[in-house]
């Protein structure tokens, strides 16, 4: 490959050298300006012939606005430019002949893609959904339902996509999915993530893009796809920012706050963020289950609720600053700290039959815990030549700290509600430290105006430190319990290097990528003096291709080969009580899970959009429930199955109903299967035929006052072995715009009628639990934004770090 890149450049550079000793060359010059005669700076520049538009040079316009090309042969052209927040526009076609030594273009004027109404931007709506280079972009940031609600509220209401009780993602019935934030992996396990997204604002969010099949640019981890949440950033020159408030009541008040700003002048863009977020939330929990040893059967009967006390705080600063008009320096600093406290309250009733009681226990549980974060990025970009080639180069260093503390308290009861047994009082703590770096080097070389090749190398260590610590209260004093204590290490280095083609060839687009990820691994636990080491390579191809069948019609396939390897919390032999027959404990024996994915789609005038997939997973994570018969316990496990196999088909479309009502709907049917071998002494399959549905429907009342309602509907499901029975919900909302549009009022309504209740029981023969878990869903909430500043639009960079899968794996809670 190398030597080919090589021999393709120098007869790239040889042809042009050839031709000057034969006919004289001639410099290109010309001015681009805006709508009010002003230059346009760092605008994007092509010189193309006219005959194939065969790209011929790139470049930017300086800050005065004028741009030139040097050295260009005798032919007939046209220039094209582009400059965001302003329509592209194409020069007329121009003629170079033997003996011209230079040749200035007319002025190039741009029309903004936006009107200036009392110095806002007034922007056309955008639709709800759209499906654009294999992505589908959710366009929330315009959504009244997004006001105040979380980023996991939303996402867990996109077409399409899952959320279920543990805060594992699945889009379109696949799980394994990676959240990006802004581009970025945001590295945490599934329960962490859930918290960091539900700390995330909605009315932060410009859009979400759901993909299916990422391409080899993006590491290979997250077999279900990619879910990338761009928040909303101000690309205005000069100083300015939005400030938001709001308040919601379900069962508890709740509010938050956030200032988002930047200050940008030709050359330096400052910008940085803060939330705060300060929510009482609860969760009520009924779960009946038995136990059958010999000829005995013993009954649980458990109904707890657990009150959670939530501050979170996200921030987020940084620079861009423009060297030349080829090399840009960047650095970003974010981060959050975060503070719980829980008061959890079980009662639990046993018995030989059903609904009798022979004791009972009450367990008082209270904890808390902190969770601090900070990662820093550097990042450099330069355009080498007027070709296009481009580099980039990154470097992340993150830190997570954590601290949780839980003390449980269990009293015993018998039948009458008398005491009969000395209290059992224990605690625990889990400190956490994980820390990641992380460089990735990308090259891009544009071979023609329509093919480009990708490359890119990717280097990332991890190290966690988990200690464990175990005490029993006894004879009034805490004593450390060894059997019970623990502590893991971790350490991981993954090594990659990628390789992606794009091409266009009349009305065929073709992707076709190589990734390979060399992993060494080692988990050791020094308290039990285990340790588990791993090293494998592995090669995760992807092919996409698009055709366009007419003007409305257009058809697609794409296949790609991915990896979701243990968070790094699974892999940790720790044991966590919930109650004296509920724990949790880690697997350090867990092995990485593999994806193969099939996809077919179609299009009819980019409004119906369907897609037809296939994906078979080999060792896939599960979690479980594990009943021990002896101990009467129920064990919570990730375990690898043997096998899943998945068959989807999506369908959406937006309809316009009038000028004031339109709507969106969209269905995905889906049916998954699970099998293994062995699951508790026996084989094991699982499978059902499940859909979600999901409409949203927009009213314009006013040019100032729009509604929304939504609904969705999730179908019975079985997921490993969980059987879950339907979800469904609805939700409402009201906007009004005023003060030159600058300010907003949003009221919603989340969750009307109180409908959201997870309803679960086991899938395996012979296990016998129902677990009904109830959160607060039903909340009302209002919030108020103003956006301030200038409103002179500029280009904005984007930061994108290297340490983009390594964090997702993060146990250590937000």
């Amino acid at each position: 490959m190398q030597q080919t890149i090589r021999k393709f450049l120098f007869l790239c550079s040889f042809v042009p050298l050839a031709a000057s000793s034969i006919e004289a060359q001639t410099i290109i010059k010309g001015y681009v300006s805006d709508e009010q005669q002003k230059p346009a700076g760092f605008a994007t520049v092509r010189l193309a012939k006219t005959s194939d538009s065969t790209l011929v040079k790139t470049t930017l316009t300086s800050v005065d606005g004028n741009f030139f090309f040097e050295e260009v042969q005798s032919g007939t052209y046209l220039v094209t430019v582009e400059w965001i927040g302003y329509h592209k526009s194409v020069s007329n076609p121009f003629s170079l002949t033997i003996g011209n030594k230079e040749i200035t273009l007319k002025n190039i004027l741009l029309q903004p893609e936006t009107k200036l109404l009392n110095t806002v931007n007034i922007n056309g709506k955008k639709p709800l959904i759209e499906t654009k280079g294999g992505k589908t972009i959710l366009n929330v940031g315009s959504s009244i339902l997004s006001a105040g609600n979380s980023a996991l509220e939303i996402l867990s209401k996109a077409p399409g996509v899952t959320v279920d009780r543990e805060g594992n993602i699945s889009l379109k019935g696949k799980s394994g999915v990676n959240v990006m934030i802004n581009g970025k992996l945001t590295y945490l396990s599934a329960a962490q993530l859930a918290t960091l997204l539900r700390s995330t604002e909605g009315n932060t969010i410009e859009t979400i893009e759901l993909m299916s099949s990422p391409p080899a640019t993006y590491d290979a981890s997250g077999s279900g796809g990619i879910i990338n949440i761009k928040l909303k950033k101000n690309s205005n020159y000069g100083t300015n920012g939005t400030v938001t408030a709001g308040t919601g009541y379900g069962k508890f008040y709740k509010n938050n706050t956030g200032i988002n700003f930047n200050h940008r002048t030709k050359n330096l863009n400052v910008f940085g963020s803060y939330t705060y977020t300060n929510d009482k939330e609860y969760q009520d929990l009924d779960l009946e289950r038995s136990t059958k040893a010999s000829n005995e059967t013993t009954y649980f009967s458990q109904q707890g609720r657990n009150i959670t006390k939530l501050q979170n705080n996200n921030y987020r600063a940084g620079l861009d600053y423009t060297i030349n008009k080829k090399n840009t320096i960047g650095l970003l600093f974010n981060g959050y700290i975060n503070n719980n406290t829980s008061n959890n309250e079980n009662k639990t009733w046993i018995g030989n039959q059903p609904s009798k009681t022979d004791s009972s226990i009450l367990a008082e549980n209270t904890g808390k815990a902190s969770f601090k974060n900070q990662s820093y990025n550097l990042n450099y970009k330069s355009v080498l030549d007027t070709s296009g080639q481009e580099l980039s180069a990154d470097a992340d260093y993150s830190q997570f700290r954590s601290n949780s503390q839980t003390v449980y308290n269990n009293y015993f009861y018998n039948n009458l509600g008398q005491s009969f047994k000395t209290p059992v009082i224990y605690r625990n703590a889990t400190p956490s430290t994980v820390k990641i770096w992380s460089g990735k080097l990308d090259y891009t070389i544009p071979f023609t105006a329509k093919t480009k090749l990708e490359t890119g190398l990717k280097s990332s260590f991890v190290q966690t430190d988990n200690d464990f610590q175990f005490e029993d209260f006894q004879f009034n004093t805490w004593k450390n319990d060894p059997s019970r204590s623990n502590r893991f290490i971790y350490k991981e280095n993954v090594n990659a290097a990628y390789a992606n083609l794009n091409t266009e060839f009349n009305s065929t687009s073709l992707q076709v990528g190589l990734r390979t990820e060399l992993t060494h691994s080692e988990g050791n636990s020094p308290t039990l003096q285990q340790i588990v080491k791993r090293n494998y390579t592995d090669l995760f191809p992807n092919l996409s291709l698009s055709q366009k069948l007419s003007d409305q019609n257009d058809i697609g396939f794409s296949y790609s080969r991915r990896i979701d390897r243990p968070d790094y919390q699974s892999l940790n032999p720790f044991l966590y009580f919930n109650d004296l027959y509920t724990y949790a404990q880690g697997n350090p024996l867990l092995n990485p899970q593999y994806t193969n994915s099939f996809e077919f789609s179609y299009s009819y005038k980019k409004i119906l959009n369907a897609t037809l997939g296939y994906s078979h997973t080999r060792d896939v994570i599960t979690t479980t429930l594990i009943t021990d018969t002896i101990k009467k316990t129920i064990l919570i496990k990730d375990q690898n199955l043997a096998a899943q196999n998945l068959y989807n088909l999506n369908v959406s479309m937006p309809l316009t109903i009038t000028k004031w009502w339109n709507t969106t709907n969209t269905i995905t049917l889906f049916y998954r299967s699970f099998s293994s071998p062995d699951l508790m002494g026996a084989s094991f399959h699982s499978g059902k035929t499940s859909y979600l549905l999901n409409t949203t429907q927009s009213f314009t009342i006013t040019p100032t006052i729009n509604a929304e309602l939504s609904m969705n509907y999730q179908s019975a499901q079985v997921y490993g072995t969980y059987a879950v029975k339907p979800l469904y919900n609805m939700d409402m909302g009201l906007s009004k715009s005023f003060a030159g549009n600058r300010a907003n009022i949003k009221v919603a309504a989340n969750d009307v009628f109180n409908f959201m209740k997870a309803r679960i029981s086991s899938a395996i023969p012979g296990q016998d639990y129902q677990l009904i878990q109830k959160e607060e869903t039903r909340v009302f909430r209002i919030t108020f934004s103003y956006n301030f500043g200038s409103s002179l639009i500029k280009a904005v960079a984007t930061h994108v770090n290297a340490s983009d899968t390594e964090q997702k794996r993060v146990k250590s809670g937000n």
